[in-house]
């Protein structure tokens, strides 16, 4: 049996963030993930200035610009309706989550984790803090990461099922050709109920999709062909899903020294759907919890150290929640219409929002005064 200190499973940005971390705090590290990297990812690959910032502080560097495309045009629609076209935007960034991905991987594996991607695993055993693997090598571990995405193995061995199918979301997206130099990101809320559609426009490619709540939208296929339609694009490729587990956030990732990070624990966008930002903070976090019970000789305080962790950004899951009621519920479509489209003040905020420079507890704050004046218009007919 090979002992670890910490072993990861998953090497998306979460589990590659917690590697390189643990890794960097002189832990002995496994990153396992079946497959091999690069590998292609279900992704929109939006890369907001929170995820910008993020990696520069876990990474130690700015994302390479190989890797990313810079927008500074956006345009916002709501159920059929233009709401607004902003330049000179704060910036944008789109990616593909291949190169995304395998950037952070190889960062993890320089800083000292151990490579067992391409490998799959075949039980966990969490009483004797065992990992095996599908070619029969166990490995062991003092704390276990599990960030192996919204179907999370590990999550389903702590509570029998990975996600809650009431609350869970589920995208549809494709790849469509390179589009022009002069295309702008677009937005549009309602694509899917209680979600949004999505163009990208990346080097190399345009990715196009829909996401929403799985239980609200019984034909996401027929949605998706909608919206593809807006854009020529419908029953020209293939189309591929997965869930998203977008404001499904678990208040208790994990299990004494078992922490979940990214989707696995839920930690994506409620309102856009973006999880890489919380993904690697969450990685980051969890590792850093790890090494913190692991040096006090106490592996299952990890949890608890973890949670302390997680707070701030529990908190703006939860202002982010309330703002979602707003923006999704069908009870204030035309409130929220108006407010968009009327009030400078909360598109200036959600910019800044997807920029970095504010978090969902001053979007909240934004929105929650303008919401009496909207209601009133809204009542009146204004």
């Amino acid at each position: 049996m090979d002992h670890f200190d910490l072993i990861v499973i998953g090497a998306g940005p979460a589990g590659g963030a917690a590697a390189h971390t643990a890794a960097r705090n002189g832990l002995r590290v496994a990153l396992i993930d079946r497959h091999k990297f690069p590998r292609e990812k279900l992704c929109g690959g939006g890369f907001t200035g929170r995820s910008y910032r993020y990696y520069r502080e876990i990474f130690g560097r700015n994302i390479s610009d190989d890797i990313i495309l810079t927008k500074d045009v956006v345009e916002f629609h709501a159920h059929g309706q233009a709401l607004a076209r902003i330049e000179d935007i704060p910036p944008i960034h789109m990616t593909m989550r291949r190169d995304l991905d395998n950037a952070i991987v190889d960062y993890a594996l320089a800083s000292g984790a151990e490579d067992f991607t391409g490998r799959s695993v075949a039980e966990l055993d969490f009483d004797q803090r065992r990992v095996t693997l599908t070619d029969g090598q166990t490995l062991s571990y003092k704390v276990l990461i599990g960030a192996d995405g919204a179907n999370s193995q590990v999550a389903r061995e702590l509570y029998g099922t990975a996600f809650d199918h009431d609350r869970i979301g589920f995208g549809l997206e494709i790849e469509a050709p390179t589009p022009p130099a002069s295309a702008p990101v677009r937005i549009d809320f309602g694509a899917a109920e209680w979600g949004y559609g999505w163009y990208f426009p990346k080097a190399g490619s345009t990715t196009i999709g829909i996401g929403g709540v799985h239980r609200r939208n019984p034909d996401m296929k027929g949605a998706m062909q909608d919206y593809l339609s807006l854009f020529g694009a419908e029953g020209q490729h293939k189309v591929k899903g997965a869930f998203l587990p977008f404001g499904d956030v678990r208040r208790w990732p994990g299990r004494r020294e078992v922490l979940l990070a990214g989707d696995a624990a839920g930690l994506v966008d409620p309102i856009t759907g973006e999880g890489i930002a919380y993904a690697m903070k969450s990685g980051a976090l969890a590792a850093r919890a790890a090494a913190e019970a692991i040096a006090a000789n106490h592996p299952p305080r990890a949890l608890t150290l973890y949670r302390q962790h997680l707070r701030p950004i529990h908190r703006a899951m939860f202002h982010a929640r309330w703002i979602r009621q707003i923006i999704f519920a069908k009870g204030f479509r035309n409130t929220f219409i108006r407010a968009f489209r009327g009030s400078g003040t909360v598109r200036y905020q959600y910019l800044r929002l997807m920029a970095g420079e504010i978090e969902y507890p001053a979007l909240a704050w934004a929105t929650f005064k303008k919401v009496p004046s909207f209601l009133l218009r809204s009542a009146t007919g204004r």
